[in-house]
């Protein structure tokens, strides 16, 4: 089987196919395309993996489970056959609480809050498509961070199954989630606020 950079771009596939593609490299399925996965950057995996740390601690003892990429999401109820899925993504972070939900592979339904982290490549990726489909079945709760404006975008699933309006926070001091607000991550563990550098000594001459 090619990989993704391969694929014919006009076809859909389904996780069926997905199954069969080797490992490689890293895709995304939406809405049957097929999406290459460049190799994320440094600053991106210092991210997540604090993200990770910070979460996973909280969750320790709880039915919650925080898992990073790569970590395969099926957008799809759990009675959907493997042939009639047609949206897998890997988030960079998934918090799933029905274990149900949880196999061998990865996840089968929806998580109940995705977090991205921005990369240049993943942009529209992460706030057109991904949002779209994250809204439509059904994740609750979903933040895109943004590690050089230093922002996160947060939605909040409504009672209508639709995102409200998006929230936009500074990543500096705390920040709680909508669905643990006894979590509280630690923005400046992350972004240390830049350091104030005292100008140098005036020169003075004695006449």
């Amino acid at each position: 089987m090619p990989l993704a950079s391969q694929l014919d771009t006009k076809q859909r596939y389904t996780y069926q196919d997905y199954l069969r593609w080797p490992d490689e490299a890293r895709y995304e399925l939406l809405d049957g395309e097929a999406f290459m996965m460049s190799a994320p950057s440094t600053q991106h995996q210092r991210v997540v993996r604090e993200l990770v740390r910070q979460i996973g601690n909280f969750l320790l003892g709880k039915s919650c489970e925080v898992f990073p990429a790569p970590f395969d999401v099926c957008l799809a109820h759990a009675d959907v056959a493997d042939d009639q899925i047609n949206n897998v993504v890997q988030p960079d972070i998934s918090v799933i609480c029905d274990s149900h939900k949880i196999h061998d592979k990865g996840c089968k339904g929806a998580p109940d809050w995705i977090i991205e982290v921005l990369s240049p490549s993943t942009a529209s990726h992460d706030l057109i498509r991904k949002l779209r489909q994250y809204e439509h079945h059904g994740v609750r709760e979903y933040w895109v961070v943004h590690p050089v404006d230093r922002v996160v975008m947060m939605w909040q699933l409504g009672g209508d199954g639709r995102y409200g309006a998006v929230l936009i926070e500074e990543t500096r001091g705390a920040q709680a989630s909508a669905l643990f607000p006894e979590l509280v991550l630690e923005w400046d563990v992350l972004f240390p606020p830049p350091e104030v550098k005292e100008p140098p000594p005036g020169i003075y001459y004695s006449r």
